[in-house]
């Protein structure tokens, strides 16, 4: 019997690493560093799904990962509730307007914008397949210029590492009714604001501001 047979799954599973660890090139901080922000403004979430209540769950997940990044940012309730006492009530808005503009409104060195792309369940027999996925982009306040940004989805099936003491069918029956989209959400903030070489830079108020072992580097 040949021995190339058994390889051939095995030498295809490596290529296959190999190619997604070679999919996330480094980014370039050039732009970050110059604008150098301190702190942080997060406007509200453009939502380009059909779920009402995605807006409000994903804003409330922003702030600690980007605060414990090293950044002040700014109480997202707070600022909600300035932008429609300026006319700014709808997120679309927001997104479109000056971003010098808002900056000078809360005094903020930068902006975060982020659009849901994804929140979705979808059920297979007794499975969940609960998707999120989500744009992220940040603006230097002074120049309205681009200087970070990043795309990020997560996919959880509710089959995977399930360990529930419920049988599989009662289990299903909830996750069908009450899909958790929230740890997802926290997953990929996670990803996105401190992965090596994709994630946000060490902010001023992180011990490893300016150090060469931080995200950016």
């Amino acid at each position: 019997m040949s021995r190339r047979g058994p390889l051939l799954p095995l030498l295809g599973f490596l290529f296959l690493s190999l190619g997604c660890a070679a999919a996330s090139p480094k980014k370039d901080y050039t732009a970050f560093r110059a604008a150098d922000p301190h702190s942080i403004l997060i406007v509200p979430v453009v939502n380009n799904t059909t779920n009402v209540e995605a807006p409000g769950l994903f804003l409330s997940t922003l702030p600690i990962p980007v605060a414990e990044r090293g950044f002040y940012v700014f109480p997202v309730n707070m600022v909600k509730g300035v932008l429609e006492n300026e006319g700014l009530s709808d997120p679309n808005l927001v997104h479109t307007a000056d971003t010098a503009r808002l900056c000078n409104l809360f005094g903020a060195d930068a902006v975060l914008y982020v659009s849901i792309e994804a929140w979705t369940a979808k059920y297979v027999v007794i499975n969940t397949q609960v998707t999120v996925e989500f744009d992220y982009v940040m603006k230097d306040g002074k120049t309205g210029d681009t200087i970070w940004k990043e795309h990020h989805k997560v996919i959880r099936d509710s089959s995977e590492g399930a360990r529930d003491p419920l049988s599989p069918l009662v289990a299903a029956v909830i996750a069908k009714a009450y899909p958790n989209y929230m740890p997802l959400a926290r997953s990929a903030n996670s990803w996105v604001f401190t992965a090596p070489g994709i994630g946000l830079p060490a902010g001023p108020h992180h011990k490893e501001y300016g150090k060469p072992t931080d995200s950016g580097k």
